[in-house]
């Protein structure tokens, strides 16, 4: 694998610095939609699942031009909110605006989605004697975060993994408690294949639970299964490998067994074909080599920077900030093992950044 532990490391302990830097920084940055125009700074808060490759991409970031750029791993929910109060120059997220949120903002113009890259949602779990080879399909999965699965040698497991010695287990169910793009997400992939989850907590960045324990966060998540025995949770990729979890493989729409690996999540988005908008989903994907848990993981900004409260100079290190997560920041995604976008979503993406305004005119 081309994943690298003390790069995500690295990359962890910079997000830590982020929030702490962003925190100290609030009242010079308050007229200038969170950020400082005179310090090339850029803020920006939400989706913990995107956080590992934005911390690296901050870092080289600043290497190359002097801005520094602050995130908040606060989760999408959150990431949005501070985004239409104008406390932050651009949202992280996993998931589109809904309706609601996108008229929160009414007053500071139209959001534009940016696709940044693709990552796994993985089924990670913690069953001693079970390192590898587990497979679970998406009714199963569902069953067992309804709570109708309960123990891991059971007959639903166990049908689908002859030869494997399960225990008998209790299941420990952990998932976001906070508005989450990765729970909107993987709730998709479990309503996708399962009524009853369709028609009970649905598909949202938050939902009512039926089982388990709540964390904030991938990395709280990611704690929840690392420190329970019989734990399952839906973790991002990074994350996972940073803890050094065992993942299933699911099996996917073409009815294969596919495994949370780079090539599988760059599968899934081989076949995009987003709308205008760039607001798409790659949840189920066809292809028999796509894992289905691949989500596309965006970063909201408004179309005039300007007019919805952000200087002229932070409009400019903005728009060279985006520029470079679509250009030379994509090649960087594998290394933590995130899907780059396929070209001509990368594209796209880039065409919108190039007219993005400020008080109506292009942005330099």
């Amino acid at each position: 694998m081309r994943y690298s532990k003390a790069l995500a490391l690295g990359s962890a302990a910079a997000i830590a610095m982020g929030v702490a830097a962003c925190g100290s920084s609030s009242d010079d940055n308050s007229s200038t939609g969170g950020s400082s125009a005179s310090s090339a700074a850029l803020s920006g808060a939400g989706s913990t699942f995107q956080a590992p490759l934005v911390s690296e991409w901050a870092s080289r970031f600043k290497d190359s031009s002097g801005t520094t750029v602050n995130y908040q791993p606060v989760g999408s929910g959150a990431g949005i909110a501070q985004l239409t109060a104008g406390t932050v120059d651009f949202a992280g997220s996993d998931a589109v605006m809904k309706p609601e949120e996108a008229a929160a903002g009414r007053d500071k113009g139209t959001p534009v989605h940016l696709p940044i890259a693709l990552g796994a949602v993985t089924v990670s779990y913690n069953l001693d004697g079970v390192r590898a080879g587990l497979r679970l399909d998406g009714p199963t999965i569902a069953d067992i975060f309804l709570g109708r699965v309960t123990k891991w040698n059971d007959d639903a497991i166990a049908s689908l993994n002859s030869g494997v010695d399960l225990p008998d287990t209790d299941i420990t169910v952990c998932h976001r408690s906070d508005e989450s793009g990765t729970t909107a997400n993987f709730t998709q992939f479990l309503a996708d294949y399962s009524r009853a989850w369709a028609n009970g907590p649905g598909v949202d960045k938050s939902v009512q639970w039926p089982v388990g324990t709540g964390a904030r966060g991938n990395d709280g998540v990611a704690g929840c299964v690392k420190q329970t025995p019989g734990a399952v949770g839906y973790v991002e990729q990074a994350y996972a490998l940073q803890n050094d979890f065992t993942t299933a493989a699911v099996k996917n729409r073409d009815g294969q067994w596919v495994e949370p690996t780079l090539d599988a999540t760059s599968a899934a988005g081989e076949g995009a074909n987003p709308p205008a908008s760039l607001e798409f989903s790659t949840i189920n994907a066809a292809g028999a080599r796509s894992y289905p848990i691949t989500a596309v993981t965006f970063q909201i900004v408004w179309q005039d920077a300007c007019r919805a409260g952000i200087s002229e100079d932070t409009a400019t290190s903005l728009k060279a900030w985006l520029t470079y997560i679509l250009g030379d920041g994509q090649s960087v995604a594998p290394d933590l093992e995130y899907a780059p976008l396929p070209a001509s979503i990368q594209t796209r993406a880039q065409a919108r950044v190039d007219a993005l305004t400020c008080n109506g005119s292009p942005i330099a």
